[in-house]
């Protein structure tokens, strides 16, 4: 991420906004379940609002960059376990989780092939009957420039309940709100 990106997504104001508007928006009345993923939680925002979630017992997450990772593992100590690794190749074993949750994330994965992988493994290691939720950004010009230099692949909603459904999910929802879209699945 660039600077301005990584100043935004570390902000206070950014967490203020997730906690307050974001997860409860993409979340209301999605079942996680006591044994969760979170794919790519960056900072943490998302991450400190799951772990407060009534029901979740157990709280995995994995970020690809190694720096932000380790970030996690400091701030998170044992309430998380942290694994620095790829969404896309995931290192847990089929149906371990009860959902799995990205938020603001995926246009972060640098291709639709690859987003199309992350997909794939959150519908392996799910168990069956399980949610795969989230969010992300619509692309306009003002988010493009936050990206500037960024890896940006925006994922068009229109296209989103195929994929998902490529991938094996079923009951899928795309809703679009105000400058973003959430999802819901089931494996």
């Amino acid at each position: 991420m660039n600077l301005v990106h990584r100043r935004l997504c570390s902000s206070e104001k950014w967490a203020r906004a997730v906690e307050d508007r974001l997860l409860p928006w993409v979340l209301d009345g999605v079942p996680l379940g006591p044994d969760a993923l979170e794919i790519g939680p960056g900072y943490g925002a998302t991450t400190r609002v799951l772990l407060r979630r009534k029901g979740l017992t157990r709280l995995s997450v994995v970020e690809v960059d190694a720096a932000y990772a380790a970030g996690l593992r400091r701030e998170f100590g044992d309430r998380a376990e942290v694994v620095h690794g790829d969404g896309t190749a995931l290192p847990w074993p089929d149906g371990r989780f009860d959902s799995v949750a990205c938020f603001t994330m995926l246009h972060h994965v640098p291709s639709p092939a690859r987003q199309d992988a992350l997909f794939a493994e959150a519908h392996r290691v799910l168990r069956p009957g399980g949610v795969f939720a989230g969010c992300d950004s619509l692309s306009n010009w003002r988010w493009r420039l936050i990206h500037w230099g960024d890896t940006c692949v925006p994922v068009p909603p229109a296209t989103l309940e195929t994929r998902l459904r490529a991938a094996g999910f079923t009951e899928v929802k795309v809703e679009v709100g105000t400058g973003s879209f959430r999802f819901r699945a089931v494996r």
